[in-house]
């Protein structure tokens, strides 16, 4: 018999929140990933994923901020019960708190893509950083390595156009 999963997300979304952890898979195949992410209040770096991406909101509110073509930033907001399709090469960057709850649905990476990870200055806008990777297995959460990474290091936080430094925290 071929898996079904079926995924309690309520439940979910409430383990989430007493563990403290950022991401619950619920299935990785070849064909699609699925997993429920709670906020991370720190968040602030665009993603561009090769694959579309489905975001449901289960519970509370996000702030989808996103660059255009033309690079510009602007925001699409996602109240609980929404959903949101995203395509491919899109940055990025869901914003929402900790207390609130989102389904993602995606394709699983094929063999060498590469998940990319942009951070802008707060102050002039300008590029501050990228980290890269190639993502085999969501479990390992990417995006809080990708956090460690650029949190970790002063030189990718100051911008070489004004010189702002973003400040840095506890990404866990």
């Amino acid at each position: 018999m071929l898996p079904m999963p079926i995924a309690d997300l309520e439940e979910i979304s409430r383990r989430l929140a007493e563990t403290g952890k950022r991401v619950q898979v619920l299935w990785q195949v070849p064909q699609s990933v699925a997993f429920v992410a709670r906020g991370r209040e720190y968040r602030s770096e665009f993603h561009i994923d090769p694959s579309d991406e489905l975001m449901y909101m289960i519970k509370g509110q996000m702030n989808l901020h996103y660059r255009d073509a033309d690079g510009n930033e602007d925001i699409s907001v996602l109240k609980e019960g929404e959903i949101i399709y995203t395509a491919a090469g899109i940055p990025h960057s869901p914003r929402f708190p900790p207390d609130a709850f989102l389904l993602v649905i995606e394709r699983k990476r094929l063999a060498g893509e590469i998940d990319r990870f942009h951070w802008f200055c707060p102050d002039c806008d300008a590029f501050l950083h990228e980290e890269t990777f190639v993502v085999e297995d969501y479990a390992l959460d990417p995006v809080s390595k990708a956090y460690r990474n650029f949190f970790d290091s002063e030189e990718f936080r100051t911008c070489k156009e004004c010189g702002t430094v973003m400040p840095s925290f506890e990404s866990t």
